[in-house]
């Protein structure tokens, strides 16, 4: 037992990896050894395609790996011009002959050990190896399929572009061009994982970011010690401030470019990851999971009105079962009359107990959409039809459950659906709250939340207050927290902005 124990408490104090300093093996002038070095590098690959020609006398070798590369532009682009020239001299001039005559295209590199061969044909170049020279060059050829532009389908607007990120980062990083025309915009491309070698790109403009927290972004990008990196909540947990545990995340995350864009004007640092169609924004701060873009197509006083009642949703999400279990368990005489008469009937017809009915109504809630979430779209109807109609119907029909329970379970339930980023933090704070007020009441919920506040106040994203500008207060609450000015107000200079006492100034105060 002591054993096992000791074995958890290491995996979760483990210290982090040692990046081991990497080895290169040079390339040689002997084509033939080249070739058979990097056969056994990709040992049984089958998609690993080398093709062997002679230009002018001299042997060359043409390697890529299939499918990651346009074939066709291989065939227009390389392999005829290669054949079409009358190569002279050494093999080191041909190189450079092949590098500025004779190729059609300007993303050209040069290659000096195994380790950049082996990097760059599997990021979708092709590798010319002349026979006689140490030295190679690589030609981008990028072909592999990708899904087209589409509507993201988490993050819905009803005004404004319908276009959402896909799986690839260039893609995605033209997008980001396309809307931001301007020099000011850095696109930095960074690797991460061991394994994977994921390229990073890490997004901002010269001119509003800070700096320091650029620096700061990129040496915790350094220090990620995965071996893959196969979608952006691995970066999370690197990327987030330490010290505070909490179930809010201080790392933002969007399917939408020009939601993207609207963050880097306020000076904030986007990340994007090759192979997933979403971006990461920091520093984030909670407020911002309130603000849509459909907010700034509308009328002020409606975003205003919807604003208040998001935030409405997302307390009610929370504390909503937990007070209707506080109060139906300790403090009844606090229901009306009409209300307590039927809430204490439908409490005596059921074999549990308050809290312990809202719980298990919770827990059936969570499976079922877990179930309709992973299985086929038209599966995931027939569970939400079933579990809707059947499974609460004939539950309260058979007096396992009660039909007050079951209401105030569904009403925070979707509630939770208001602001989708924050639906994790939701459920388990609801179900939190619910063990709360079950076990000390009323006294419990308000300690909890008081707790859940402080956690709050005490989060930092990037030094800057998670809470900013609420707490500390600023005039900034009045333009664009709780109230949305309109256009005339928010297009004020950021030196305005900056002045406003608790205004976000991307740190650069």
């Amino acid at each position: 037992m002591y054993d096992f124990a000791s074995a958890i408490m290491n995996i979760y104090s483990r210290k982090p990896k040692k990046n081991k300093p990497e080895k290169t093996t040079q390339l040689t002038k002997s084509l033939e050894y080249n070739i058979e070095y990097t056969k056994r590098l990709f040992s049984c690959a089958a998609d690993l395609t080398i093709h062997e020609l002679q230009l002018s006398g001299i042997r060359a070798a043409v390697i890529s790996i299939d499918n990651l590369i346009s074939k066709d532009t291989l065939a227009i682009a390389v392999i005829k011009p290669l054949f079409e020239y009358n190569f002279a001299g050494s093999p080191e001039q041909c190189l450079t002959d092949i590098r500025t005559k004779v190729l059609y295209t300007d993303d050209i590199t040069n290659i000096s050990t195994f380790e950049e061969l082996s990097g760059l044909i599997l990021s979708g170049f092709c590798v010319i190896a002349l026979d006689g020279t140490d030295k190679m060059i690589s030609v981008g050829l990028q072909g592999f399929k990708s899904r087209s532009i589409s509507e993201p389908e988490s993050d819905v607007i009803q005004r404004g572009s319908k276009e959402g990120f896909v799986e690839t980062i260039h893609t995605n990083m033209s997008m980001l061009r396309r809307r931001m025309k301007s020099t000011g915009l850095k696109l930095d491309i960074m690797k991460a994982g061991s394994l994977s070698q994921t390229e990073i790109c890490i997004c901002y403009l010269a001119d509003k970011a800070s700096p320091d927290i650029v620096r700061e972004l990129k040496r915790r990008i350094n220090k990620i010690d995965l071996e893959t990196v196969l979608a952006p909540g691995y970066l999370v947990p690197y990327i987030e401030d330490e010290g505070c545990i909490s179930p809010f995340s201080a790392v933002g995350i969007t399917e939408r470019p020009d939601t993207v864009c609207g963050k880097l004007t306020e000076g904030r640092i986007a990340i994007l990851t090759d192979g997933a169609p979403s971006a990461l924004i920091v520093p984030y701060l909670f407020a911002e999971y309130f603000q849509t873009i459909d907010d700034y197509s509308n009328r002020p006083y409606f975003a205003t009105f919807t604003r208040w009642l998001k935030y409405a949703a997302f307390f009610i999400s929370i504390l909503l079962p937990g007070i209707f279990v506080a109060l139906g368990t300790f403090d009844q005489e606090m229901f009306p009359s009409l209300m307590l008469n039927k809430i204490a009937g439908a409490i005596s017809s059921t074999p549990l107990s308050l809290m312990a009915e809202t719980l298990l109504i919770q827990f059936v809630y969570e499976i079922m959409r877990e179930s309709g979430l992973r299985m086929p779209q038209p599966l995931g109807y027939a569970v939400s039809i079933v579990g809707g109609l059947v499974i609460g119907d004939t539950a309260i029909n058979a007096g396992l459950i009660g039909a007050p329970t079951l209401m105030v379970t569904a009403v925070a339930a979707i509630g939770s659906y208001v602001i989708p980023n924050l639906y994790a933090p939701s459920a388990i704070l609801r179900l939190g709250f619910t063990v709360a007020g079950g076990l000390t009441g009323i006294w419990g919920v308000s300690i909890m939340f008081c707790l859940v506040f402080v956690n709050l106040c005490s989060k930092t994203s990037f030094g800057i207050p998670y809470t900013s500008p609420v707490t500390p207060t600023g005039a900034a609450v009045f333009r664009d927290v709780f109230v949305r000015a309109g256009w005339k107000t928010l297009s004020a200079t950021s030196e305005n902005v900056q002045n406003m006492p608790g205004a976000y100034t991307d740190g650069r105060e």
